[in-house]
């Protein structure tokens, strides 16, 4: 991209923002986990306002049931990896920016593959429950700034969607189910961190035995979903990244 195309494309975040925050942005390494319904949005957002050094990870493939609300989702991608779908995608938005796609699940085993201290940024958009808490006492034990979402299924009004502190986030069952496991542990996050989350709950009117399989895992669709939520979770996730990363010192 040349510098006078950077210049044009960076030049209304720079109008809001400042030349600081742009260079910041511009700077940041961030990394997020799961690039469904709502970490598909934190990436679109993240490049789109000026991240260059981006890391995705994720293990599935590009399903029919996600058309209704994930990025990489097209009839034409189904089949295909999402991560490989969504660095296309990014460095369609920014040639330049350096996108890195892991294509493999957060799990105890593959832990130590991501050294977290490296990070600026680490944003979690996991749904399993297990490597949801694992992300979260590591997370919060790096010097990286870490953002969790909660549960952003079963729900139909983005009006209700909130930023709290995660032990505040009072109204999400995935939040609750996530503190009841850190207490039964006793393996306690390190220090407190901002979740997106909301307390709606609107149960599932359709067939909840609906499965779709890949070559990877055989995965429910249980809980219904609608990009109208999973889409503004990620914006909000993105946007925590954004202005703290924008309000830094430049000294």
């Amino acid at each position: 991209m040349k510098a006078i195309e950077r210049q044009q494309w960076e030049s209304r975040t720079e109008l809001l923002l400042g030349a600081g925050a742009v260079e910041r942005l511009r700077n940041a390494r961030v990394i997020i986990f799961g690039m469904g319904g709502v970490g598909s949005w934190v990436a679109e957002t993240l490049v789109r306002t000026g991240i260059f050094h981006l890391d995705i990870v994720d293990f599935d493939d590009v399903a029919p049931s996600n058309i209704n609300r994930q990025l990489p989702a097209l009839a034409s991608t189904v089949g295909l990896p999402k991560v490989e779908m969504m660095k296309q995608r990014l460095l369609a938005i920014n040639p330049e920016a350096e996108i890195t796609a892991f294509n493999m699940l957060y799990t105890p085993d593959t832990a130590d593959s991501f050294d977290l201290d490296s990070y600026d940024y680490v944003v979690d958009a996991i749904d399993s429950l297990r490597d949801k808490v694992l992300l979260i006492q590591r997370a919060t034990s790096s010097r990286c700034r870490f953002f969790s979402s909660m549960g952003a299924a079963l729900k139909t009004d983005p009006t209700r969607i909130r930023v709290d502190e995660f032990w505040k986030a009072k109204g999400c069952r995935l939040a609750a189910a996530l503190r009841s496991r850190f207490k039964r542990s006793g393996e306690m996050p390190r220090r407190k961190f901002k979740v997106v989350f909301s307390d709606e709950i609107v149960e599932n009117r359709g067939d909840n035995n609906d499965t779709y399989s890949t070559d990877k895992i055989s995965k429910p669709t249980v809980n219904g979903s609608l990009m109208q939520v999973t889409a503004t979770f990620g914006i909000v996730l993105a946007s925590l990244v954004i202005n703290h990363c924008a309000a830094a010192s430049d000294t």
